[in-house]
């Protein structure tokens, strides 16, 4: 049997377990003013439940990245999906931040999986041109998740209660596992279903090749040697200084909204989901617009860095604006144009692992510089409660400070985007 366009198969089936895993990381929050009145719990100890979770991804990005270039895409999606699966599932036993903590640090390490997984499985699947849109429709999926999770929580929250609710959600991994494992077989290189056109199409396009003549001098350096590259670091930079700006509003807009402007989890559950839609279509542009480019004739360093730029331009008079928005409407809405911008530059962001290197380097540095914006996200995780007790004012002020110094690090660590080459080794290398 041969599949037309597996390749978006694939990463269809990628981009719908990134929506199933952000309806299970989005549920404490959502569902948090229930249980933080149930357990008489506080901000405080949101804040230190989220830190298990974070510690946990920071950890959890780094060592799935190797894991997926060990053990290949296949059995790596396999695994990161069977723990947070079971991870959520027990949330429902959960009775005080200890056993919260718990389970939360087990979620994190398993869904930290998705990340580095989806950077490798683009990379394998598609030619360089079009992997920014794939990485478009990837993370496209972290904002769906976001969007349906808020009503889809709320309804199931009011029908069942919290505990319940966890439950079901956790089945919504075992369904996906059902289809990956029937569909992905083997890699392009030799998957049965691939026709003969589309394999070596994505073959082909594996990497930019200054000189059509000349074979591809493709360079696939270990874990310590690739940290030897400022190239390296430029993407762990980046990613540390930008994630932070998504989580803000993936661990706290419910809060937010709920300390702002009263909301229980219904009303939360109306309003929570705009701003992905937002990033949803942030997403799709960002890589649209990457591939756009690049089949113009713009090269890939000119073109990820002006799409990187392009976002944070976007995000930073939003982020000032929101601090002062004096309705849930307006800041919902604000809020959706900080997150298109963020969405429009993380996909280009995400796809650097690749521009630079090839092979088994990809997924250890997706997962490393993963586990560097965890570690980013996790000390405006602790700054959050300290610094939102009179005003959340200085929460998007933060976010405001965050988004330039992440562009410049691209443009001042990165050099030139293009491959590393063997030959391009030693020019390359930090002194």
């Amino acid at each position: 049997m041969k599949v037309k366009g597996l390749r978006w198969v694939i990463v269809s089936l990628v981009g719908t377990a990134t929506v199933i895993n952000y309806i299970d990381r989005n549920a404490l929050a959502v569902m948090w003013p229930g249980i933080a009145a149930d357990l008489d719990l506080g901000k405080e100890d949101y804040a230190l439940i989220l830190s298990f979770f974070m510690v946990a991804y920071a950890v959890g990005q780094s060592a799935f990245g190797k894991i997926f270039d060990s053990l290949g895409t296949r059995a790596g999606f396999l695994l990161s999906i069977v723990i947070w699966s079971a991870s959520i599932a027990l949330h429902a036993v959960a009775k005080s931040v200890t056993s919260f903590g718990i389970f939360r640090f087990t979620l994190g390490f398993g869904e930290a999986g998705n990340w580095p997984g989806a950077t490798k499985s683009n990379a394998e699947w598609f030619p360089i041109r079009e992997r920014a849109f794939a990485q478009g429709i990837f993370n496209s999926g972290a904002s769906i998740g976001a969007v349906v999770s808020a009503p889809i929580i709320a309804l199931l929250y009011v029908a069942v209660g919290w505990r319940a609710t966890f439950v079901l959600i956790a089945g919504l991994g075992a369904i996906w596992i059902i289809p990956w494992l029937i569909i992905y077989k083997a890699p392009p290189a030799t998957h049965p279903w691939l026709t003969e056109e589309e394999r070596q199409y994505i073959l082909s396009g594996q990497k930019a090749v200054e000189n059509p003549n000349e074979p591809a001098d493709d360079y696939a350096p270990g874990w310590l040697e690739m940290l030897r590259y400022r190239q390296s670091w430029a993407v762990i930079a980046t990613r540390f200084f930008i994630d932070p700006v998504w989580w803000l509003f993936v661990s706290w807009l419910p809060i937010y909204l709920a300390d702002r402007f009263g909301f229980d989890v219904k009303q939360i559950g109306f309003f929570a989901w705009v701003p992905y839609v937002g990033a949803a279509i942030g997403s799709l542009f960002g890589g649209w617009l990457a591939g756009y480019w690049l089949r113009n004739g713009w090269s890939v360093d000119r073109t990820r860095k002006v799409i990187i730029t392009l976002g944070g331009v976007i995000m930073l008079p939003a982020l000032i604006l929101t601090a002062f928005a004096a309705t849930p409407l307006t800041a919902v809405l604000l809020i959706a144009v900080i997150l298109f911008g963020f969405q429009i530059a993380i996909g280009n962001i995400q796809t650097l692992p690749s521009d630079f290197f090839s092979g088994k380097s990809v997924g250890s540095l997706a997962g490393v510089s993963g586990s560097a914006a965890i570690l980013g996200t996790l000390i405006t995780t602790w700054l959050v409660p300290v610094i939102t007790v009179d005003s959340y004012v200085p929460f998007f002020v933060l976010g405001a400070v965050l988004v330039p110094v992440a562009i410049l690090a691209v443009w001042v660590l990165s050099g030139e985007i293009k491959p590393i080459t063997l030959k391009s080794k030693q020019e390359t290398v930090l002194n």
